[in-house]
């Protein structure tokens, strides 16, 4: 299985449930690493966690919550 996104995609609606769901969680990984990536430059650029957390769509809590303590 790639890892390259656009594959991906068109794996996760397959109808081979079991290439689907390994697709999905492939999927969930790298968008949870390319997350964390995006939340480590904003911080590095000076942007506030309430800032990245509007971007995000959570509270500021559940934001530094899970990447403030890396």
């Amino acid at each position: 299985m790639t890892n390259d996104l656009a594959t991906l995609v068109r794996q996760a609606q397959d109808d081979d449930p079991v290439l689907a769901l390994r697709a999905t969680t492939l999927l969930r990984r790298e968008i949870e690493r390319l997350e964390a990536v995006q939340v480590r430059r904003a911080r590095v650029a000076g942007l506030a966690w309430a800032q990245i957390a509007d971007a995000i769509g959570v509270s500021k809590q559940a934001v530094h919550k899970k990447y403030g303590r890396r």
